[in-house]
């Protein structure tokens, strides 16, 4: 990876890091106050939340009804969702501490709290939920994937290819083999000293520095 590349990637974590904080001040907002994982809305916030609530009856018939046609599919996916969040999480669980890879942490991903906002009704609530659940899981999926993939193959692919994950970028080239296996080392050995991010904090770098 040459030097302006790393320049890049560096700028590229220095704003992730920002963004990061700017998104963590936000979390006490004139709307709404976090008191450790409790959320708080004024008295006054609460009231208009709750006037703007759709009766379930007018929603399910006002709000776009042919969505109840798909309603059954999507809801099937719950299934495997379930039991994609079993396996992965046991996985990791079972291989992790043996590959000394540090554990990702489930409920940095998955969040509920979309169910305290007054104005929606139960159902809304309920697929704001499932939405929560289905991305948060993904993300989490993700996130262990991309560090079993930097365990055994930190490797970029010839071809370009989309939705690669933050850790990808900073992968060996695809054909340089130099010090190759010394270098997969190091990319371990960073796996076992990284401390998981979260909304307050930055991405922990995933490639040491060869300097």
């Amino acid at each position: 990876m040459d030097n302006r590349i790393r320049e890049l990637l560096a700028q590229i974590s220095a704003l992730d890091a920002e963004l990061r904080a700017a998104l963590h001040a936000r979390q006490s907002s004139p709307i709404f106050r976090l008191h450790g994982r409790r959320i708080q809305f004024d008295s006054d916030v609460s009231a208009h939340h709750q006037k703007l609530k759709r009766n379930f009856f007018y929603w399910l018939v006002a709000d776009r009804p042919q969505n109840l046609l798909t309603g059954p599919f999507i809801y099937a996916l719950a299934i495997p969702l379930v039991l994609l969040d079993l396996v992965v999480t046991v996985y990791q669980a079972a291989c992790f501490p043996i590959y000394q890879i540090a554990k990702v942490r489930r409920r940095e991903y998955i969040v509920f709290d979309r169910h305290k906002l007054g104005f929606l009704n139960f159902m809304e609530r309920f697929h704001c939920e499932y939405c929560a659940y289905a991305t948060g899981l993904l993300a989490y999926v993700t996130e262990i994937s991309a560090r079993t993939e930097q365990y055994f193959c930190p490797i970029k692919h010839a071809h370009k290819i989309l939705g690669t994950h933050q850790r990808y970028d900073r992968f060996i080239d695809f054909g340089e083999s130099t010090d190759f296996h010394a270098r997969l080392e190091q990319f371990r050995q960073a796996l076992a000293n990284e401390q998981t991010p979260t909304t307050s904090g930055s991405a922990c770098k995933t490639e040491p520095d060869p300097r």
